[in-house]
């Protein structure tokens, strides 16, 4: 088994309290301080997960430099008053970032109970199927 370092559990936290924080900053009409909250929660919690320097070349690769600035520069637009566009910039430059680890988080969700079921609902079916790839529909393998 995996050994998780106290530093890596608040890291966990961090980045939960980050997301539920932009969850609400968009939920409540964009509010731009709950989103600002949310971003600095969850890069910290990144960081602690991760590791500074791991996170630092996380971002700072050559091939992810793009999905950086419009990342952090969503950041500084939602800081610097326009929440809306800032959270579409960011939005893009998360989903860049992340395309590579987004289908295995996509096949983590089908295996939960209650997630799975409303994954699989015709609308959203066809997007999550679109998000994890042809290889998303069978994890069973093909027995």
């Amino acid at each position: 088994m995996i050994e998780i370092s106290d530093t890596q559990k608040i890291g966990v936290g961090l980045a939960g309290f980050g997301m539920t924080f932009l969850f609400l900053g968009v939920l409540l009409l964009f509010d731009k301080g709950l989103l600002a909250i949310g971003n600095i929660l969850f890069i910290s919690g990144l960081a602690c997960v991760i590791g500074l320097q791991r996170t630092f070349f996380f971002f700072f690769q050559r091939h992810k430099i793009k999905a950086s600035i419009a990342f952090f520069g969503g950041i500084t637009v939602v800081l610097l008053g326009w929440p809306v566009f800032g959270m579409i910039a960011e939005i893009y430059g998360f989903l860049l970032l992340f395309r590579g680890f987004l289908p295995a988080a996509v096949n983590f969700l089908r295996m939960v109970p209650v997630v799975g079921s409303l994954l699989s609902l015709p609308i959203i079916g066809g997007i999550v199927n679109r998000i994890a790839g042809d290889n998303g529909r069978n994890m069973d393998g093909g027995l």
